[in-house]
């Protein structure tokens, strides 16, 4: 039976950490309602692209426009089995929206399904929901996380391993889809 899933996203989120999930959850029977504030259904986001090419840190370049398929001022979290937090730079500017926090902290202190990659681990310490819990992320957003309360957990080198830690599964970049998917779809099981 397939599960509700939420998608909180925004302008600039990562074009394979929003684009990738949203297909395979919705190839395994599941709904995603994507969301983001002050967008209504219909409405899309702009992606960007973030790659490595061997530079000191990742290229940016315009990805797709992001479809939004529900309204975010009616979101009601007991309506949904899970919550996926996709990365990009998108999270650094949602994580001042305190409607994206209250609706992150729900669905933690419910112990619901909480999927987050790359940047999106912004969004989880500034809703404090990092507390003594293990956390992957892009490098760069390690600070967060140990500032949030969270022990940061070291990517491969390669950036394609998850970690779990109870009902969140974190990692660090879009290369980690596979296991990052495999470990939240086990969890939405």
């Amino acid at each position: 039976m397939g599960k509700k899933i939420l998608m909180i996203v925004g302008d600039y989120v990562e074009d394979y950490e929003a684009m990738v999930p949203l297909q395979i959850l919705q190839t395994m029977g599941h709904q995603v309602d994507t969301v983001c504030p002050d967008k209504q259904p219909g409405e899309t986001v702009a992606t960007a692209i973030h790659d490595f090419e061997g530079d000191q840190t990742y290229s940016e370049k315009p990805g797709h426009r992001f479809a939004i398929t529900a309204d975010f001022s009616a979101v009601d979290v007991a309506h949904y089995d899970a919550l996926v937090v996709p990365g990009g730079r998108a999270p650094e500017y949602l994580r001042l929206n305190d409607r994206v926090l209250e609706i992150v902290k729900q669905f933690d202190v419910e112990k619901k399904p909480l999927a987050a990659i790359c940047h999106g681990p912004q969004i989880l310490a500034a809703a404090g929901v990092l507390v003594g819990k293990d956390c992957s992320c892009y490098p760069a957003v390690q600070f967060e996380v140990t500032a949030g309360g969270g022990k940061y957990v070291e990517p491969a080198e390669t950036m394609d391993s998850a970690h779990t830690h109870g009902h969140l599964v974190s990692a660090p970049a879009w290369p980690a889809h596979p296991a990052w998917m495999r470990a939240f779809l086990d969890l939405l099981n």
